[in-house]
């Protein structure tokens, strides 16, 4: 059953050529990558691959890869025979048969286990499968499309994700600006977001924000990128008290407080260890360069941690990388837990 199209908006011009170049990649039929930051509108370009494509009347089916185990995401992508594994008591057909003829977004492809892969890349080239626990092969003609919010080069020179399906599913790759760069349209959608949150209110209208307000939205950076920015405008619409006055107050960030708990002191697993924060003072003169610049990022990272009191998606946040990149980093400089 093919999905409603939701609406985009925007009108910078970094905004403008991602919406022209969507447009062009609906013209063919080959794979699509669309990659960026948390937030930033990447289901709904892939909702828009779709709909402006000749498949537009079939089917868009969207899966979660990170919402699901590996064991079971084999058994979701392509089905399963009864009695293929412990509680298969019966047939499923899986993704992409449900996809046939149709569109298959992978949300967070890049968190698909290497069979995961091998089996994806198979479908890629030669449009055909097995469910597993079965030796028959079928047939699917499925576009698909992969979004995730890391740099899949590097986790394929990481070993993190296959080469040769990257290279099947870049024939396009359409990279999303974060919301920071898109400055124009902070206005425009915080308006779109409170008109929504204002009728569910039963307002007669909407009242907009005050200066003070509208240069607070403006000027934060928004690292959680549309998503935030509409979890902020739906709260500050929310707690408002009257329809007649500019909205003049907004919570940015709703765990700001002073009683809010400090970190734990029992160190989660995956927070460096004391021992590993001694960093030696990065040496001035002729040196081993190498060794100088693994220390120096070795240091923003501690830095980076200390500042966010060891919360890894904040640190990741201060420092512009996304989480993956960011646990990576953690693990090339061993300043994860064993």
């Amino acid at each position: 059953m093919a999905l409603e199209q939701q609406i985009i908006i925007g009108e910078s011009p970094v905004f403008l050529e991602v919406i022209e170049q969507t447009s062009r990649a609906a013209g063919h039929d080959r794979s699509v990558l669309v990659i960026g930051e948390r937030g930033t509108g990447k289901e709904l370009i892939a909702s828009r691959l779709h709909f402006l494509s000749r498949r537009w009347e079939q089917n868009f089916v969207q899966v979660n890869c990170a919402a699901l185990p590996d064991t079971l995401l084999e058994s979701e992508l392509f089905g399963h025979e009864a009695g293929s594994f412990t509680g298969a008591t019966g047939k499923r057909v899986g993704r992409f048969e449900e996809a046939d003829g149709g569109t298959l977004f992978l949300d967070e492809i890049a968190s698909t286990s290497a069979a995961a892969q091998e089996k994806i890349l198979r479908v890629t080239e030669y449009g055909t499968f097995q469910r597993v626990g079965s030796n028959k092969t079928l047939e699917t003609d499925v576009r698909l499309i992969g979004a995730t919010n890391i740099d899949l080069p590097s986790a394929a020179d990481r070993g993190d994700f296959r080469h040769d399906l990257l290279d099947r599913l870049a024939l396009d790759v359409i990279t999303l600006p974060p919301l920071r760069e898109r400055r124009s349209d902070i206005m425009l959608l915080a308006f779109h977001f409170g008109q929504k949150i204002a009728q569910e209110r039963h307002w007669t209208s909407f009242p907009g924000f005050s200066s003070d307000m509208t240069e607070k939205l403006r000027d934060y950076s928004w690292p959680g990128n549309i998503r935030e920015l509409k979890n902020v405008v739906e709260r500050a619409v929310y707690y408002a008290n009257t329809e007649f006055e500019a909205i003049s107050s907004i919570i940015i960030d709703p765990f700001k407080s002073p009683y809010r708990p400090e970190a734990p002191l029992n160190l989660p697993a995956d927070r460096p260890t004391i021992a590993s924060e001694t960093i030696e003072e990065v040496p001035k003169g002729p040196g081993d360069f190498q060794t100088r610049v693994e220390k120096y990022e070795k240091e923003l990272l501690l830095d980076a941690l200390r500042s966010n009191k060891y919360n890894q998606k904040r640190a990741a946040e201060y420092l512009k990388l996304n989480y993956h990149q960011f646990r990576h980093q953690l693990k090339k400089h061993g300043l994860k837990s064993a």
